[in-house]
């Protein structure tokens, strides 16, 4: 039935997206890698991730498209969540070991003064993916103890997965003056973890101006993706938000686990951009997500944009 539900709302964006594409092109591209080692040196529970999208549209002139498909994103990310201790976690008190590959498609909308991300994925997880083998590989090559856990890890299995997120921007701060916006937001989503987020976005300086964002589903920063013609310079972001979620495949309820709800994440980032290379770094806060999880974690996120 979710299955059947997916590939039917696939079906519909991808045939607005084709009934509108006129001279279709590739517009920009958006990268994030996120670790714990550059956050609170850890190697646990959201330990990394990495994601890459395209963004594909007729045009980007500083606005959203009023029409589903007209502007689409998309995008292939991987992930790995793991268990404090990769060599000896402790039974029925830490989470299983994941590796997830998602490939999807967004589209943006803008809703008159509003905006909408309406998003379709297919969540990859367990064995199939080749994440553990990876991990396990990479251990060696450095040295270092590959996982002993990845016998429990969650099995082979495929995700559909719906998000759609609603959001509006305000300037704080008159025209001359530094600029200061907010952006509050609320996102839901139904799939592999199934959630209703509030939360916002604030931004001292020009990053985003113009600009085309896509939101990281783990840390909740949004990267630029396109951009648009605004002074260059640095930026500080800042953000937040507080997940309800009903259920995660990641958890699953069938091992006992039971899940922490609200889900906290608290981010603040520095954006550098200047005419030939862009970098960001920021660091994110994310709140427990499981009863037996005594503590919350630290991730660091990084990109770097180079143009010759």
């Amino acid at each position: 039935m979710r299955i059947h539900f997916f590939f039917t709302a696939l079906l519909v964006v991808f045939a607005t997206h084709v009934a509108v594409a006129q001279e279709r092109g590739w517009l920009g591209k958006a990268r994030l890698f996120n670790n714990d080692f550059l956050g609170d040196g850890q190697d646990r529970w959201r330990t990394g991730s990495y994601s890459v999208s395209g963004i594909r549209g007729t045009e980007w002139n500083g606005k959203l498209p009023d029409r589903l498909g007209a502007l689409m994103e998309y995008r292939l990310r991987t992930e790995i969540i793991a268990p404090a201790n990769l060599q000896n976690p402790v039974l029925g008190g830490d989470r299983p070991y994941v590796g997830a590959i998602s490939m999807g498609a967004t589209s943006y909308v803008d809703l008159g003064g509003a905006d909408m991300a309406l998003g379709l994925d297919l969540v990859f997880t367990g064995p199939q993916t080749g994440l553990g083998a990876l991990q396990s590989s990479v251990h060696r090559a450095f040295g270092l103890n590959p996982p002993q856990v990845l016998g429990t890890q969650i099995p082979d299995a495929i995700y559909p997965t719906v998000n759609v997120e609603f959001g509006k921007s305000f300037r704080l701060t008159p025209a001359g003056r530094m600029r200061v916006s907010l952006r509050p937001f609320v996102e839901a989503q139904a799939g592999v973890e199934t959630y209703v987020r509030l939360g916002g976005d604030v931004t001292f300086g020009n990053a985003g101006m113009g600009d085309m964002l896509v939101r990281d589903p783990v840390t909740g920063y949004r990267n630029i993706a396109v951009k648009g013609r605004r002074a260059r310079g640095l930026s500080l972001l800042l953000g937040g938000d507080v997940a309800y979620v009903t259920s995660s495949r990641y958890l699953p309820a069938s091992r006992g686990y039971v899940l922490v709800r609200p889900r906290t994440r608290l981010r603040a980032g520095l954006y550098g951009e200047g005419d030939k290379a862009s970098f960001f770094y920021g660091l994110t806060w994310l709140g427990r997500e499981f009863a037996w999880q005594k503590q919350g974690q630290v991730l660091g996120s990084v990109t770097v944009r180079l143009n010759f």
